[in-house]
């Protein structure tokens, strides 16, 4: 036990040495049968989407189900799906380690990059959906001879702004993370590529007490930002919605509403990564049980907190006797695409109530089946705000019913392809767990040495260069 009474985070058998060896072995050692199984699958899913585009811009948007007054569809509702899985791995990762949360430790190093790459399937969106790919450059404001200007009152100009800035600092956030892990790298490294990559990225790290005053610094600023970044920027996203006079849009429980499903969602996603991936690359020891427990409450609370959102919006409506808000829910509810309705209340508030019992929030294969009802039903729950939304505003001679093609199910299918093979290729060339941070947090950091029985959460310092352990 440690001093505060608490179960170690991590066996205390294990040492340094052993972190680094475990964390780094994917890297180095050729990966599983199970790995390239999945990765396999992984780029054939992302081909789909990839011969989509291919037709796209051959035919141009009309293979898609976008009608009048639909002109959204499913790629909008992709987009913001990808935004809200996105927002979250950052979230995730700093607030823990802005409250001091040692047993982020586990999960941060994932959350980043699932962050990363969620925003990069998320800014494939607006860029289909504006038809002319080609022409995207011109939502940036640059000065030019045409004296064209974005129009900033557009919320396809904020989501540029909100969006790219965001994925700055994530991607600022994980590679300043990333930076001691990868000399650990570049010193354990099997041969001359391999150290010449992992030692250019290390931006010659030595371990030294500067390198380390240095990284603290700069690794708690971007913690910083990134935190009040993310809440503002899904809550610029969730604008584009609330600012519209549209049935079901205009509301001001958006921006919170958002950003609960965003932790939810996102929380749902690691689980459905962390449970394969400490399988498939033998890191049982280091995302325990324990760990998994801890997400799995957390996904619980924020069910309950979406569905009292989902409850709110119903009171709301029936409260403010507008007519055609109390229409719009009623459609949802009970009109031609309440089945999709249904399928996002049962998964997002019936299916994690099971996470009330211990043994299932314990269970491996239970807790994944839950996670992926998650992810359907936080899709689900983009589809129903802005589809159902816009199937039936104000006018019944404008109420159109939308219908995807396979175009639309082919391009969501591919961005779920290209997320999975780029984790995947993440988790056989980049360490997945944060190895000085979770050396922190050893019962026993050194085996066979000094007497320690606990090490509190602070970064480890060397001052030796050219150490073997690099951090």
């Amino acid at each position: 036990m440690t001093p505060d009474g608490t179960a170690p985070l991590v066996d205390p058998k294990y040492s340094m040495r052993d972190v680094t060896k475990d964390v780094l072995a994917p890297m180095f050692k050729f990966p599983p049968l199970g790995w390239h199984l999945a990765f396999g699958f992984a780029q054939m899913v992302f081909m789909i989407g990839l011969i989509v585009v291919v037709i796209q811009m051959r035919r141009g948007l009309g293979i898609l189900g976008i009608n009048n007054p639909v002109g959204w569809g499913i790629y909008i509702t992709d987009f913001v799906f990808w935004v809200g899985i996105g927002h979250a791995g950052t979230l995730i990762s700093a607030i823990l380690f802005l409250f001091r949360q040692k047993w982020r430790t586990a999960i941060n190093r994932s959350a980043e990059a699932m962050t990363i790459f969620a925003v990069m399937c998320a800014g494939l969106f607006p860029l289909l959906h504006v038809g002319r790919t080609w022409k995207a450059f011109w939502l940036i404001p640059y000065p030019n001879e045409r004296l064209l200007w974005v129009n900033f009152r557009s919320p396809l100009v904020w989501d540029v702004f909100a969006v790219s800035t965001y994925a700055t600092i994530s991607m600022l956030f994980w590679y300043t993370g990333l930076i001691p892990d990868l000399a650990t790298a570049r010193d354990q490294a099997k041969n001359k590529i391999q150290k010449v990559l992992y030692g250019t990225f290390a931006m010659g790290w030595t371990g030294s007490t500067r390198d380390w005053a240095h990284y603290e610094r700069a690794y708690a600023q971007f913690a910083w930002l990134a935190t009040p970044l993310v809440l503002s920027v899904h809550s610029v996203v969730s604008f584009d919605f609330a600012t519209s006079m549209i049935p079901g849009w205009h509301t001001t429980i958006f921006p919170p509403y958002f950003v609960a499903g965003a932790i939810f969602s996102g929380f749902g996603m690691v689980i459905t990564l962390l449970v394969p991936m400490r399988k498939l690359l033998k890191l049982e020891h280091y995302i325990t049980m324990n760990h998994l427990d801890i997400c799995n409450k957390v996904i619980l609370t924020t069910s309950c907190l979406v569905g009292y959102a989902y409850i709110s919006e119903f009171f709301i409506a029936w409260y403010s006797e507008n007519p055609y808000e109390q229409a719009q829910f009623l459609y949802r509810a009970f009109g031609a695409h309440a089945w999709a309705f249904w399928i996002m209340f049962s998964c997002n508030v019936f299916i994690p109530q099971l996470f009330w019992s211990r043994r299932i929030r314990r269970s491996l294969v239970a807790m994944f089946i839950i996670s992926i009802f998650v992810n359907v039903g936080m899709w689900f729950e983009r589809f129903n705000i802005f589809i159902l939304s816009l199937e039936k505003d104000f006018l019944p001679v404008s109420w159109a019913y939308f219908k995807p093609t396979m175009f639309d199910i082919g391009m969501t299918l591919g961005s779920f392809g290209l997320f999975f093979t780029l984790f995947l290729a993440f988790s056989r060339t980049l360490p997945t767990l944060a190895m000085a941070e979770l050396k922190t947090v050893l019962h026993k950091p050194n085996a066979g040495g000094a007497d320690r029985r606990f090490q509190v959460l602070s970064w480890p310092r060397r001052t030796e260069p050219g150490n073997k352990e690099g951090s």
